[in-house]
């Protein structure tokens, strides 16, 4: 095969790598843009996702399908509702406080772990795709399944843009993030938008590994690379925004499909590494991100 086909293979790869790692930035980019917390266990609520999925599909009767919609609808309410109670049980309590709250959240992540383990067990499982469909193109043989991923993906991050920016919700998250002391005053309840902002980053990154656990496998320690590309995703483009986080998910999801076909994924990853300490020397604020 010539260098063209391989090329395509490898930016086809990419493109499903940025879309699962958009999904799981956007929810660690609006945690922090909206509450000011930076989400250590936002890993982990991913890897609740994908074990949700195990569960779900495990448990339920009927063709493979079936169970995978049952798990993109169930898996991502119960993730989000144990944010939503690890917010109310843990951060309320710290007021928000930045330096605090990275603790809490580093607990919540080993608390979140070990449940796991012991509820999970050690083991990689695999979760059957919704369908076998291999599209034949003229140099070789693709998944249809990875191409959904790619949509499915696309039409959750436009939902998000459209909640965020035409919706009574939206204004209301953006306004408790401008300023919280005057969103209070006019009667906005605060407590209540920061629940419901954790809650649905925690979702986000659910519906990221629901899509992406067939592709690969549950495992109780599969959090680790979506928390350190999504916080390298998140500081390239700009910490809480949302067109950054986008463009540097793109970026870093292409690139590393590529250099993982031609090079070694290690390499990709110490490139990414590399990218990010160059943001932090010349732009603090990311490629996108306000100055403060």
């Amino acid at each position: 095969m010539d260098f063209g086909p391989f090329l395509l293979l490898a930016l086809m790869e990419g493109l499903v790598m940025a879309a699962v790692l958009a999904l799981t930035a956007v929810g660690l980019s609006l945690v922090f843009g909206v509450m000011r917390v930076v989400n250590v266990a936002h890993g982990e609520f991913f890897m609740l996702g994908a074990v949700a999925a195990w569960f779900v599909t495990s448990w339920m009767p009927g063709p493979p399908w079936l169970g995978f919609v049952a798990t993109l609808l169930l898996a991502p309410l119960a993730v989000a509702a144990v944010a939503a109670l690890a917010d109310r049980l843990v951060l309320k309590r710290l007021n928000y406080d930045p330096e605090a709250t990275i603790v809490a959240t580093i607990g919540l992540l080993y608390i979140l772990q070990q449940a796991a383990l012991s509820l999970y067990g050690p083991d990689a499982r695999p979760v059957p795709a919704p369908f076998e469909l291999r599209l034949q193109l003229p140099w070789f043989g693709y998944s249809g399944y990875k191409l959904f991923v790619v949509a499915a993906a696309g039409l959750v991050l436009l939902a998000v843009w459209l909640i965020m920016t035409r919706s009574r919700i939206g204004l209301v998250m953006r306004a408790t993030q401008i300023d919280r002391p005057t969103a209070q005053a006019f009667g906005i309840d605060v407590d209540r938008v920061y629940a419901g902002v954790f809650a649905m980053g925690a979702g986000l990154a659910a519906i990221a590994a629901v899509l992406i656990v067939p592709i690969q496998q549950a495992h109780y320690l599969m959090g680790g690379d979506p928390l350190l590309l999504s916080f390298i995703v998140v500081i390239i483009g700009g910490l809480g925004s949302l067109r950054g986080t986008l463009v540097a998910a793109l970026l870093i999801g292409l690139s590393d499909g590529v250099i993982s076909v031609f090079y070694a994924p290690t390499l990709a990853k110490i490139l990414a590494t590399l990218f990010v300490a160059l943001v932090l020397v010349f732009r603090p604020q990311g490629l996108f991100g306000a100055k403060a």
